[in-house]
């Protein structure tokens, strides 16, 4: 009888334990829960506002700029595209972003399988000098980069804004896509070798599909970087018919600022497409920056 009670008081404690250990957990997830729905609304909550007031009309958004749309107007993003000239502009920034995207992604996949693989002398040297690319900021050279462009006749060209943006994505490239290649069994490689491929077989047939999480996360890096960036084709593209969609976004916002309207759509067009590229590619990003965070 003694025991049996013994025991009922222990089972008793241990469900007390047990429940209050629970409670502890529950309280911890959901104060996690409320913190990460904070930090939504606070990231989330100006951009939706911009293209909630994009479909506005100008005399509701002087009346209540903080009100919901009562009908949706569409044509504000029309008359933005019109009167602001976003097709060429989307233009440009398509014919500037792509190269880099594709030669940033292969140098650094190229770069990155190199100095996994090979373990030459000087190989950490090589890749620390990469590295000290991370800790330059553009404003310490775009001096004389400036002029290296002109001596070269580069300026107001493409090529002044997708060479120099290239150089600039390989240091963050090339640090992302080692980390990835050195988490790939070297087995792979080796086994490729003896079926008869040589280095760059192996490096394009077999390593490289593998590597397409790294990839996808580091193209959509350099994406929004070159997509949003603003002072480099300030300096180096200086005819208008070569603005791409940043710099244009900033003429347009000199002329139509008073139009909050229209400058709100063309704020819109001109981040919907890092938006919607970011939405396609997200799970690669995430699979990207794990593997690469654990296998670094």
């Amino acid at each position: 009888m003694v025991a049996k009670q013994w025991r009922n008081q222990k089972n008793s404690r241990l469900r007390r334990r047990v429940s209050a250990t629970s409670l502890r957990k529950a309280s911890l997830v959901t104060v996690k829960y409320l913190i990460l729905n904070i930090v939504l609304l606070v990231t989330l909550g100006p951009v939706i506002w911009v293209w909630l007031t994009a479909l506005r009309t100008q005399r509701q958004i002087i009346r209540n700029p903080l009100g919901l749309p009562t009908e949706l107007n569409w044509s504000n993003f029309a008359e933005a595209w019109v009167v602001g000239h976003f097709g060429p502009y989307i233009s440009n920034s398509v014919l500037i972003t792509l190269p880099v995207v594709v030669g940033v992604v292969f140098l650094s996949a190229l770069g990155g399988y190199g100095l996994s693989r090979f373990g030459f002398r000087g190989n950490r040297v090589v890749f620390y000098t990469f590295l000290l690319g991370l800790m330059v900021p553009f404003q310490a050279i775009m001096i004389p980069l400036y002029f290296n462009l002109r001596d070269l006749h580069l300026l107001s060209t493409y090529w002044a804004m997708i060479i120099p943006s290239i150089a600039l994505g390989l240091p963050f490239g090339i640090f992302l896509m080692r980390a990835f290649f050195q988490g790939i069994s070297r087995e792979l490689a080796d086994a490729a070798l003896v079926d008869g491929c040589n280095e760059f077989s192996v490096f394009w047939r077999v390593m490289l599909p593998l590597a397409g999480p790294a990839a996808s996360t580091l193209a959509v890096f350099q994406f929004m970087w070159t997509w949003n960036a603003f002072l480099m084709p300030l300096l180096y593209l200086q005819r208008e018919s070569l603005r791409p969609m940043a710099l244009g976004l900033m003429f347009f916002s000199g002329r139509y600022g008073a139009d909050y309207n229209l400058l709100f759509a063309g704020i819109t067009i001109a981040t919907l497409p890092v938006v919607l590229t970011y939405l396609l590619l997200q799970r690669r990003i995430a699979q990207g920056l794990t593997v690469g965070a654990l296998k670094g």
